[in-house]
């Protein structure tokens, strides 16, 4: 029923580049932390940077403990689901690090989204997993669901922040800067974004 593959290429890679929304799960160190499991969407905003790394854009959110818990052990699983076709369900787990503004590769990351605008969203982080293990499972009991579209609402809501207030925003916001159980979350203040 399930595989596990050494690489993501061929028809795991078309399975996971066809998917409209993934999951992405982390968890603190400390036995009594919180687990954390996020929905991650809008089309453009993920991608395979070779056979063994993906990305994501981290948008701007009222959170950000994903970015405290790769910041503090890096682990991370990320899921994807057919909602349409055959059935199947594709884990990849492995080693994550949120890549910062101000890091020398934010130029070279950001090259392989040409397809979004970040202006957008409030772009903070760039989400860079290494997977140590891709396996996947059948998905039988996945529902059938349709995509219709995404939706334009946090567009709408960051297009029209710049660095600081997006800045002020985080600064506003508990679960910022630090995790729910207390690790450091995104630095602040946000480092400006680079030139284009």
């Amino acid at each position: 029923m399930g595989k596990v593959y050494e690489r993501i290429d061929g028809r795991l890679r078309t399975f996971i580049e066809a998917q409209h929304i993934f999951f992405t799960a982390t968890a603190p160190l400390s036995g009594d932390g919180t687990v954390n499991l996020s929905p991650k969407g809008l089309t453009g905003s993920f991608a395979i940077l070779d056979e063994l790394t993906v990305a994501y854009l981290d948008f701007a959110g009222s959170n950000a403990e994903t970015i405290a818990h790769l910041r503090e052990n890096g682990r991370i699983t990320l899921m994807w689901c057919a909602f349409d076709g055959p059935p199947n369900i594709v884990r990849v787990h492995g080693r994550g690090e949120p890549v910062f503004r101000d890091d020398p590769r934010w130029p070279q990351l950001t090259a392989h989204f040409p397809g979004i605008d970040t202006t957008q969203h409030g772009l903070r982080a760039i989400i860079v997993v290494h997977a140590e293990l891709i396996r996947d499972t059948c998905g039988y009991a996945v529902p059938f669901m349709t995509y219709d579209a995404d939706r334009d609402l946090h567009a709408k809501r960051f297009a029209r922040e710049d660095d600081a207030s997006l800045d002020r925003y985080f600064a506003g916001k508990e679960h910022v800067a630090t995790s729910i159980d207390g690790l450091p979350g995104l630095p602040l203040p946000l480092p400006p974004t680079p030139a284009g």
